[in-house]
């Protein structure tokens, strides 16, 4: 999305919004940080003319409770060593996203879903398409997770035992044992697919374990449930206020095409969610999210003096889970 595609969608949210003060200044306030952020945007595409480019539907529409004729999972093609799937609303309301990324030696998926479904089947068949166009025939694969809530989690078992599959077990320890992350969560690490480096920066505040990963290949970064369109769920206050800000300046020296999530809950129209156990959410919010996206929510933290409080911002919700 460009800029001047930001101020239209910001100046439309304003005007769906006229009768509440509030929400018109938070509108200006967006608007502000797209034209503000103008430069750092351009700065960003001007270095990120190396990044392997890649595309994303304009629809991510899982379907309603009828699941007949449906796939248990919609596959998408980022690119051709970068794959991302939606498992089915008829399967469970939550539709989490997957992310699959090849590298030369080895292949890493992010999340398992949030049950019911066959994920391997659905891994198996992008591997098995990948292996054939590269002309080979084995590639090892690892799981990991974004964090370990049960709808990230729930088709790990179907991979235990596997061959060529190492599983990164949900909790803390074991993601930082496996990549290497002395101080948590102030420690960014690398992890080398091969020819192929992931920038894996600890986000904990939804939840302990969670993670971002920054794709240096793309330069999209997957965020998890720490942010994307929908009801952010704040289980720590002060770490997940350190892990935005740990987004917004690792986002301030490399350059971000996209900010990609593992849930859409937002309606197109901004500052309206999809009730909790939606099924059917026929007008969602694109999957993609900005920097400046990311700066309005930083920027809002930063006025709650360490106690999060629930606030809704155009396309996303701050929501504190209560304690």
């Amino acid at each position: 999305m460009t800029v001047s595609d930001a101020a239209l969608r910001m100046r439309r949210a304003c005007m769906w919004h006229p009768q509440s003060f509030a929400k018109f200044l938070l509108c200006a306030i967006s608007l502000s940080c797209a034209r503000n952020g103008s430069t750092h945007a351009t700065n960003s595409m001007m270095q990120s003319t190396n990044a392997v480019p890649g595309t994303l539907p304009a629809s991510w529409y899982a379907g309603g409770a009828d699941g007949t004729g449906r796939a248990e999972f919609q596959i998408h093609a980022y690119n051709d060593d970068f794959y991302i799937l939606r498992q089915a609303a008829y399967t469970n309301y939550e539709k989490p996203f997957l992310y699959l990324l090849f590298g030369n030696d080895r292949a890493i998926l992010f999340d398992t879903g949030a049950g019911m479904v066959d994920v391997p089947a659905a891994v198996d068949g992008i591997v098995k398409q990948w292996l054939a166009k590269h002309q080979r025939t084995t590639i090892p694969l690892i799981v990991a997770h974004t964090h370990g809530h049960g709808d990230h989690v729930a088709g790990d078992a179907q991979f235990a035992g596997r061959a060529d599959v190492t599983l990164v077990k949900k909790d803390t320890a074991s993601v930082r044992a496996f990549f290497g992350i002395v101080n948590w969560p102030a420690d960014a690490v690398t992890y080398n697919l091969g020819g192929r480096i992931l920038d894996i920066l600890p986000i904990p505040g939804h939840e302990a374990s969670s993670i971002a990963i920054y794709d240096r290949q793309t330069h999209v970064m997957l965020t998890g449930d720490t942010f994307y369109p929908g009801r952010l769920y704040v289980r720590d206050d002060v770490a997940f206020i350190n892990s935005v800000q740990r987004l917004v300046d690792f986002s301030a020296t490399h350059p971000v095409v996209h900010f990609l999530g593992t849930h859409i809950e937002q309606s197109s129209e901004p500052f309206k969610d999809y009730a909790v156990g939606t099924i059917d959410q026929p007008n969602e919010h694109v999957l993609q999210l900005t920097r400046a996206q990311l700066v309005l929510m930083n920027d809002s933290l930063k006025t709650m003096s360490g106690k999060v409080v629930r606030k809704a911002l155009p396309s996303l919700t701050i929501w504190p889970v209560t304690r």
